[in-house]
């Protein structure tokens, strides 16, 4: 295909660059001054359940160097866990803990962990090797999620998540990233991940990506995407609308995942989502943004819910 037809083509499904979403988006609806309250995973904790919100739950949190001297106490009561840094993006610097074997941690990908290489991947932590920008950073512990097993066929070694994309409160766009054995159980798409895009009115997959290429099925299970469909589907569009209400920014990525005991968990936020979602749904953003863009901003998140479900959804 030739450039220009390209390009034509890429218009024509409203898929939107660096530019605009740097500029439109994220420059003229994201407050700096608010970024913290995403970017440092405590206080999305803290606020998330203010807001109603389930999330993770805490085990507890190492800040300085000292602590560590109390890292077998700290874990002694878990066999499982999930360590991550406060301020990490981008799945660095998570380590996953399923069980122990003796005195061995055994991660989601099957190797294992003694005391001390968590004791240096939490002093790593510390120092800032995984956080934004590179600053010091704080180690937190929480508790692993169990999850659905309705996506056993779509996950290897590890947790598949939902993102949403929410513009002004209303939740436009979803993919499902499941973890591949390439991207060693991480649901990061520049890892290996798969993305596969999410119908926002049913909740039932349309589209599936691994590298940009288009798949049918899990490179590691082969099971067809096709059959995949999202439970709670309302609930999780009615969590991302109130991401907006509880942070005030216009445009965010909301991570969640499925405990097969809680339900919905809201993951994290992202003030500056990536554009991949548009490749997975093999459809852009522009013309929904516009859609909203012609909305009253008055409506509750239920409301804004039922929108994308009913309105957005045919964009």
């Amino acid at each position: 295909m030739m450039l220009f037809d390209r390009i034509k083509m890429l218009r024509a499904k409203g898929v939107i660059g660096m530019n605009f979403r740097n500029i439109e988006l994220i420059g003229r609806y994201n407050d700096r001054s608010k970024y913290p309250l995403v970017d440092n995973k405590l206080i999305t904790k803290r606020i998330a359940k203010e807001a109603g919100i389930a999330v993770t739950e805490l085990y507890g949190k190492i800040e300085w160097q000292s602590q560590l001297a109390r890292l077998h106490e700290m874990l002694a009561p878990y066999d499982s866990f999930v360590i991550k840094p406060v301020h990490g993006s981008g799945g660095k610097g998570i380590v996953v803990i399923t069980h122990r074997e003796d005195d061995l941690f055994i991660r989601a990908n099957g190797t294992s962990m003694t005391l001390t290489d968590i004791h240096t991947h939490i002093t790593n932590i510390l120092s800032g090797l995984y956080s934004l920008g590179g600053r010091y950073d704080i180690a937190i512990i929480e508790k692993m999620v169990e999850f659905d097993p309705v996506f056993q066929n779509y996950s290897y070694e590890g947790v598949p998540d939902v993102r949403l994309i929410v513009y002004k409160g209303y939740p436009m766009m979803a993919m499902m990233r499941c973890p591949t054995h390439e991207s060693n159980g991480k649901a990061n798409l520049h890892q290996g991940a798969v993305g596969v895009g999410i119908d926002i009115a049913t909740g039932k997959a349309i589209n599936a990506v691994q590298h940009n290429h288009p798949v049918t099925v899990h490179p590691n299970t082969k099971h067809d995407f096709s059959g995949l469909q999202i439970p709670h589907w309302e609930e999780i569009l009615k969590i991302g609308a109130k991401c907006y209400d509880m942070t005030g920014l216009g445009y965010l990525g909301a991570d969640i995942v499925f405990d097969r005991n809680v339900g919905p968990l809201l993951l994290e936020l992202n003030a500056r989502p990536g554009l991949a979602i548009q490749i997975a749904n093999n459809k852009g953003e522009y013309h929904r943004v516009k859609r909203i863009d012609q909305e009253k901003q008055e409506r509750n998140a239920e409301e804004r819910a039922a929108f994308c479900i009913n309105v957005l959804s045919k964009v």
